[in-house]
């Protein structure tokens, strides 16, 4: 099961990655505003995603500190 949300979480983090590498691509190529604007948005939507995701992991997982 760990393994899994490793993979999910790993996963959701390179989509973070890629699709900023894309708004960067953009912006310097000097493509439309319109489609900045879309990356944008999809890219903090993945950035929440991926922040549950770790949370939950975090959760589910976590050591509960020292006892």
């Amino acid at each position: 099961m760990q393994l899994l949300v490793n993979i999910v979480l790993a996963a959701a983090l390179a989509a973070v990655l890629v699709v900023l590498g894309l708004g960067l691509w953009n912006m310097f190529k000097g493509g439309s505003g319109n489609t900045s604007q879309k990356l944008m948005r999809l890219r903090v939507a993945l950035q929440f995603v991926a922040v549950i995701l770790l949370m939950g992991a975090l959760l589910i997982f976590g050591s509960g500190g020292p006892q």
